[in-house]
């Protein structure tokens, strides 16, 4: 069972804050290999993205859901190492730590259609 001292989550954590704070100031060093990583495929996940939630703009998104989406996205559809669901939930968990009110249900239907295109099909 996931803690929140996993070092997987830690590491998605630290993934998440960066990618938040790239979305402000794209010239940051970035100190998280994982989020260095997303950035490089970007174009590709955020394609993914604007597929699977097409009534919202990246823009409208709320930039924290937008960073836990990019590193969902980026491990459920490029890395492919660990089971969709797993990935899923603690994308939900990571929203309900950092996001809104609405993050957690907003990022599992995202996440939901995102499944339903690259694994059911």
């Amino acid at each position: 069972m996931k803690t929140a001292s996993d070092p997987r989550h830690l590491r998605r954590r630290k993934a998440v804050s960066y990618l938040f704070r790239y979305t402000f100031a794209k010239d940051q060093e970035m100190q998280s290999e994982l989020a260095e990583e997303i950035i490089k495929k970007l174009a590709k996940i955020d394609k993914v993205i604007k597929t699977s939630a097409p009534d919202w703009p990246l823009e409208q998104i709320n930039k924290i859901d937008l960073a836990i989406l990019r590193l969902a996205v980026y491990e459920l559809v490029l890395v492919k190492t660990e089971p969709p669901k797993v990935l899923i939930d603690e994308a939900v968990e990571l929203a309900k730590e950092f996001g809104g009110e609405n993050s957690s249900s907003f990022i599992n239907g995202v996440l939901g259609s995102v499944y339903k295109a690259h694994y059911e099909s």
